[in-house]
């Protein structure tokens, strides 16, 4: 399968089955669309009066060595192999610790309900946090790097906790040969020096909640007691620790909806504060909320994400770039197959608990009873959702076998597709829309950078 697309004056070829990415001038271009099916002959035919014979059969002739070299037109060879990819053995390496359900911020297009997950507040203690834990180790198998993201509702506020967490899974590494990864996502209404410098000792990464430019942030994101603007509140602490933290292993990420399809200038604006590591992507809503991204908003997001890609290339080579998270392509290694096959791995390798230790296949899922997979005193007792989750890939979903973008999305996200459509092996199509074009700018981002080097 080879996918052609044209952007920001390069002409793009990318062979799916094998990852290979060419830049091409007009000619090849045109031959490679022509080529698959077709003799020399009609190809020259086809193109009588356009190109000469001579340069047509020279192309044909190196599209063939392509070909022959596994860089065009490969065959899948994953397929014939997803059956046995399906009873692979699986570990959980990952959880996502709700430590708190409860938030102070009402964001409006919250998926979690102001932090509630449509249930009752809660703080998690530090007993079922410690029982999670003690899961993770338990269910590892032989993994030794294992990754722990202290989520909400708002974590912040109940930071005691994570904290004596966090001193609890230090103190079972070297036993247990296990090294953990925390993470820390917060809206940062909390955030002080304390918090800041426990964070740059302890966190691997920290996720900064905000939408963009203060009034696109404010609309969305307003402090739940008085309404009143988060964005001054937390603008100056987040610039701080992303100083802190040397602009490196954080995220500043926020939401664009349906009220500022004009994101890149929320992502331009977080550029021009100062921050190197952003990611800002589109609201999963209900087309009956007045916020929600619609069929018709999606040519006006594409051409924003021509815009944002090609003021990524004028920046990077300026010696001013930085990094939007979903223009960030491995094109020389990138994920394992596993990965690429299904996923971010949710109800199999990353689980959810909740402040009272129940197990979900990811925080996406948390409130839904249908998906409680068991609980952090028993471990799985309903394997069958594991065993649906773990058998769902590119392969079982329709609208992915035929997509280009299927290896870099791995079959998108599974809470979307049940959400929409009431199961996991469907996809969201609003979001495959937008993920096939940031995978297209990503890739003309790469080719922009390589011409510049050469």
């Amino acid at each position: 399968m080879v996918h052609q697309y044209k952007n920001n004056g390069y002409n793009i070829v990318l062979d799916v089955n094998s990852g290979s990415v060419h830049v091409v001038d007009d000619m090849v271009y045109d031959i490679i669309a022509a080529y698959e099916g077709h003799t020399v002959e009609e190809v020259v035919c086809q193109f009588d009066g356009k190109y000469s014979k001579e340069d047509v059969e020279e192309c044909y002739t190196e599209i063939t060595e392509l070909k022959e070299a596994g860089q065009l037109f490969t065959e899948d060879i994953y397929e014939p192999y997803i059956d046995s990819f399906a009873d692979r053995p699986t570990v959980v390496k990952a959880l996502c610790l709700h430590i708190a359900h409860d938030c102070n911020l009402g964001c409006k297009y919250c998926f979690a309900d102001e932090g509630e997950y449509h249930g009752r507040r809660a703080m998690m203690s530090f007993e079922v946090g410690k029982k999670a834990l003690d899961f993770l180790v338990a269910n590892s198998g032989s993994r030794k790097n294992l990754e722990v993201d202290f989520f909400g509702g708002e974590p912040t506020m109940n930071f005691e906790v994570v904290k004596q967490l966090v001193a609890y899974g230090r103190s079972l590494e070297e036993a247990n040969n296990k090294k953990f990864r925390f993470t820390l996502t917060t809206n940062g209404i909390l955030l002080n020096d304390e918090i800041m410098e426990f964070a740059n000792k302890e966190m691997s990464n920290v996720v900064l909640s905000c939408d963009g430019r203060k009034e696109i942030n404010d609309m969305m994101r307003p402090v739940r007691s008085s309404g009143r603007s988060s964005y001054d509140i937390i603008m100056p602490k987040f610039k701080k620790l992303a100083e802190s933290r040397n602009q490196m292993n954080y995220y500043i990420r926020g939401t664009f909806t349906h009220f500022n399809l004009d994101f890149a200038k929320d992502v331009l604006h977080f550029a021009d504060e100062g921050f190197e590591q952003i990611s800002v992507e589109p609201v999963v809503a209900q087309p009956t909320d007045d916020y929600a991204i619609r069929e018709e908003d999606l040519d006006t997001l594409k051409e924003q994400y021509d815009i944002l890609a090609a003021e990524i290339v004028k920046r990077k080579k300026a010696g001013k770039g930085f990094n939007f998270f979903h223009f960030m392509i491995d094109l020389q290694g990138g994920p394992c197959v596993a990965k690429r096959l299904s996923g971010c791995g949710s109800g199999c390798e990353y689980l959810a608990v909740t402040p009272w230790g129940d197990l979900y296949p990811c925080h996406q899922f948390v409130g839904n009873e249908d998906f409680i997979m068991g609980n952090v005193d028993e471990g799985i007792t309903k394997p069958e959702i594991r065993k649906m989750f773990k058998a769902s890939n590119v392969y079982t979903k329709e609208k992915c076998k035929n997509c280009f973008a299927r290896f870099y999305c791995s079959g998108g996200c599974a809470a979307n597709s049940y959400n929409f459509h009431g199961n996991i092996n469907d996809a969201y199509d609003v979001g495959c829309e937008l993920e096939r074009k940031r995978v297209e700018c990503a890739i003309m981002i790469r080719a922009a950078m390589a011409d510049e080097n050469n």
